[in-house]
């Protein structure tokens, strides 16, 4: 039996490696990614190549997971992100909801202001 929690734990704690191939790995093959303030992504590899495009300025990032809370296939997780690009500093708070299906996470719909991130980038 897989544990959705935990799934989701080493999820998280897997973007501080900044490896799209292996964040993408945790993706159904049909899964889909919905940062809520732009289009979904459906699909395992369109997922790697967005996560890859959408991290390539990055240095670093570690999320800080705030709470956490499982039933069934959900799992909502209130996070943190605290990344890097060079020498700029962005925390964003997020809230994630993921769907699971057999281990992987079928759709994950995560929520934030993108105003917040923009500005952190300094766009």
């Amino acid at each position: 039996m897989v544990d959705n929690e935990e799934v989701i734990r080493e999820f998280i704690a897997a973007w501080s490696r900044l490896d799209p191939a292996e964040l993408a790995s945790f993706f159904a093959e049909d899964g889909v990614y919905h940062n809520i303030p732009a289009s979904p992504i459906q699909g395992r590899q369109a997922i790697e190549g967005f996560i890859a495009a959408f991290i390539k300025p990055w240095t670093a990032t570690e999320w800080d997971l705030i709470r956490i809370a499982a039933s069934g296939n959900l799992v909502f997780a209130e996070r943190l992100d605290r990344t890097r690009l060079g020498e700029r500093k962005v925390d964003l708070p997020c809230c994630g909801v993921f769907e699971l299906e057999a281990g992987k996470i079928k759709v994950w719909r995560d929520y934030f202001d993108m105003r917040t991130y923009m500005a952190g980038i300094g766009a």
